[in-house]
């Protein structure tokens, strides 16, 4: 359920422009102020490819020869290794070096931060864009990693088993399923924080639409308790094909921002009413956890909304909204441990 509502956020947010440069002033004197530090900025960037340096500060992979190669070598020779795989050229690292140039000027005459190509300006460590974002992404891999291991271990070494060794939780091979792709979303997503590129960029949003997509497929089939395989493959096929074609669309045809949030918001809010739905008329025990989440999950949602820049370049509101999913996500993992001994309990009082 967390991630459900992390996918929502993520793709929601990302599904607006990407290339504004704006601050909160009124309309006609935003235009006009910051249009001058735009220009400001890009000539940093044209000053900087030409002359490899911002202010005192030059860059060994941005000094080229008469016919255009590299003085001393090709770039990615002349960087620390942390930095290498990063992929920092000239024109990336002069964006960089010149963004955090105008943002120390317009700090010193008491201007607050603006965006560049849509984001807020991040101090890098080590090469990684934004370091509290990776940091609260690779918690929240842990966090799922540690549920799915627990889950598990509770099915197959504490609960009883069926003579085929198998669990008589039925809905487990889908939550098995679940754990793999959300600990790739979350993989994905602090790849993407720690560098922003098109490639890292079309993984991370290929790896958060399978998982939204298949949440929605295992809302349905949770909340109906449907465990015939025939219809479980009647209700899944047609998901699992558009998920698969709006996949492959967006990364081959056209990474649609506004199309893919339509698509996004459509699962994001359909399975959350579902499960919201199940929780208010189900007798399971632990539906108050189911609850937490939705009810949590919704209240971080504000932090998206409340978008403000980052304190001291480091922890912006989605950094903190990545950081309030790890709580959220060890509730919801509980309920799923929870549910299969529910469940258990029941085939076996059956069986009987």
């Amino acid at each position: 359920m967390v991630m459900y509502t992390s996918c929502f956020c993520i793709l929601v947010l990302r599904a607006m422009p990407q290339c504004s440069f704006s601050e909160s002033k009124p309309w006609l004197g935003k235009y006009f102020y910051v249009n001058s530090w735009f220009h400001q900025f890009w000539a940093c960037v044209k000053q900087c490819e030409e002359t490899g340096c911002v202010g005192q500060k030059c860059f060994p992979h941005c000094k080229f020869s008469s016919d255009g190669a590299s003085i001393n070598g090709p770039w990615y020779m002349q960087e620390p290794l942390y930095l290498q795989w990063k992929k920092w050229d000239c024109l990336s690292d002069c964006r960089y070096n010149c963004m955090v140039d105008r943002e120390i000027k317009r700090d010193a005459l008491g201007h607050g931060p603006v965006k560049y190509h849509g984001k807020w300006p991040f101090i890098r460590v080590y090469g990684i864009q934004e370091p509290a974002s990776v940091a609260f992404s690779v918690l929240n891999l842990a966090m799922h990693f540690h549920g799915w291991l627990s889950f598990f271990i509770l099915l197959y070494y504490k609960l009883p088993l069926k003579q085929t060794k198998k669990a008589y939780y039925e809905f487990s091979p889908l939550w098995h399923i679940y754990g793999f792709l959300s600990m790739n979303s979350w993989f994905w997503s602090a790849v993407f924080h720690s560098r922003d590129v098109d490639l890292t960029e079309k993984f991370d949003y290929s790896s958060a639409v399978a998982l939204l997509g298949f949440s929605l497929i295992l809302a349905i089939l949770r909340s109906f308790n449907v465990r015939d395989e025939a219809a479980r493959v009647m209700v899944a096929a047609p998901l699992l094909a558009f998920v698969t074609t709006h996949i492959l669309y967006l990364n081959f045809y056209k990474l649609d921002y506004g199309w893919n949030m339509k698509v996004c918001v459509v699962m994001a809010v359909a399975q959350l009413l579902i499960w919201a739905t199940w929780a208010g008329i189900t007798r399971h025990p632990s539906r108050w956890k189911l609850w937490v989440v939705v009810f949590g999950g919704a209240l971080a949602m504000l932090l998206e909304i409340y978008d403000f820049p980052p304190y001291y370049g480091f922890l912006d509101a989605h950094a903190i909204w990545h950081a309030t999913t790890i709580p959220l996500t060890y509730i919801w993992w509980s309920f799923i441990r929870d549910d299969a001994e529910f469940q258990t309990a029941n085939m076996l009082k059956k069986a009987k």
